[in-house]
């Protein structure tokens, strides 16, 4: 018997490709209207708590990339404030030069003599470096930063989505559950007087 997804989220809307999960007020009606019965709805349950601890996975991975990602787009930002403040303040006109260290890798410095500072060279990913005007870099860094800071806010809201219908999820297999012990001492109780 194939389970749909349908029998336990009837009506119940998704957050970005995360499927909602239903409250089951009377487990009865429920499994009637699912059209399956207690161990296989457990198993269906079961099933998708296991898919929402994938997706949480997911969710969480993305979120400490992005999280590692702001303070260096920031970082980045405070080069290129530096950089424009030394320019402006006329040290390049008297032809002073910079001298900055710089990570070439994780935890790899190299010390460097910046003579011309009317760019920068900033990395695009792929193993792409394109060379930057200071406004340009400093425009399409700010836009960068915006969009990561968006992208954690949604990410936190997909998260806390995400938690709210683990809980219902749990909460549902717990009624599930009770509720079928239930229906078996009753049995049970009618079966023993009777013998």
């Amino acid at each position: 018997m194939e389970i749909s997804p349908s029998a336990s989220t009837a009506g119940v809307t998704e957050r970005r490709g995360i499927p909602g999960a239903s409250f089951v007020e009377d487990v009865e009606t429920y499994l009637k209207q699912s059209g399956l019965d207690v161990n296989s709805s457990l198993g269906f349950l079961q099933e998708r708590l296991q898919q929402y601890r994938v997706v949480e996975m997911k969710l969480l991975a993305q979120q400490r990339d992005l999280q590692a990602k702001i303070p260096d787009i920031e970082k980045c930002l405070d080069v290129v404030a530096m950089l424009e403040a030394k320019k402006t303040a006329g040290e390049v006109c008297l032809k002073k030069a910079l001298i900055t260290d710089f990570e070439v890798a994780e935890g790899i410095y190299s010390r460097s003599k910046v003579e011309d500072n009317d760019s920068v060279c900033l990395w695009l990913g792929a193993n792409v470096m394109l060379e930057y005007s200071l406004e340009e870099a400093k425009s399409l860094l700010d836009k960068n930063l915006e969009n990561a800071k968006a992208s954690l806010e949604v990410l936190v809201g997909d998260l806390q989505f995400l938690r709210d219908q683990v809980t219902i999820t749990q909460v549902t297999v717990a009624r599930v559950y009770n509720w079928d012990v239930h229906q078996r001492r009753t049995k049970q109780a009618v079966k023993e007087p009777e013998s």
